[in-house]
């Protein structure tokens, strides 16, 4: 058995979209001017995201948990950005596809912001 870990991402309904797309399986390649995919470690910090950032940049804003296999995400480090419970992981966008190759289950919308 697969040990995990929780991790969340807060999205905005364009991201959503394309995840649904996919069965709710993956995560979407980066656009252009977005170097680094940032899972996030706690749900408070998603929440924060989700409601004061994606819902002025689109209008909607929406918080995602999923399970990421715990032997490879011990190969990123845990970075603090900002308050204590700003934690994300910096996962380079062309390293975005076998990010997604250790996901373990679905990807799941916790919460939603309008």
């Amino acid at each position: 058995m697969i040990e995990t870990v929780t991790l969340y991402r807060p999205v905005g309904p364009a991201e959503l979209a394309l995840m649904e797309q996919n069965g709710m399986r993956s995560f979407p390649p980066r656009l252009p001017e977005q170097p680094i995919f940032y899972p996030v470690e706690n749900e408070a910090y998603a929440r924060e995201i989700a409601e004061r950032w994606n819902v002025r940049d689109s209008g909607s804003g929406f918080v995602t948990r999923f399970a990421v296999d715990s032997a490879y995400l011990a190969s990123f480090e845990l970075q603090k950005v900002g308050a204590s419970h700003h934690l994300e992981y910096w996962i380079p966008a062309e390293q975005l596809d076998e990010f997604n190759r250790h996901i373990v289950g679905p990807i799941e919308i916790i919460a939603s912001f309008v």
